[in-house]
């Protein structure tokens, strides 16, 4: 069954709509990437919790990541999209995109540009 319940954030309180509104459209928090656990939290957070603990323990990851095992990162075998999310795939930098270390990092493998953030 199909539905969005009503719910409120573990963390900051706030009232959220939590679920598949149908059976083509995913629940907004399929946008983000499978990496979180609510390890700390008994039920949902909000859009915006998620993606602040989502962009904390990607941060956490990829502090961990040096050129010497970046070929063997997790995130590459992770789920690929081609929905890219801002503070996260990417950032906004005088009006250009600026690929963070995480989005190389799933990508999994160099593309030869001499990209800021390439990890490898």
């Amino acid at each position: 069954m199909n539905t969005v319940r009503e719910k409120t954030c573990a963390r900051c309180q706030t009232a959220f709509g939590c679920g598949n509104p149908s059976e083509t459209i995913k629940c907004w928090c399929n946008d983000l990437p499978p990496i979180f656990s609510l390890d700390n939290y008994s039920d949902c957070l909000c859009p915006n919790c998620l993606k602040q603990a989502t962009i904390t323990k990607i941060n956490e990851y990829v502090a961990t990541i040096t050129p010497e095992n970046s070929k063997t990162n997790r995130a590459k075998d992770l789920p690929k999209t081609t929905h890219l999310v801002e503070d996260i795939d990417y950032y906004l930098e005088n009006g250009m995109h600026v690929f963070t270390k995480w989005f190389h990092l799933k990508r999994g493998t160099c593309c030869g540009n001499g990209c800021r953030h390439c990890p490898y």
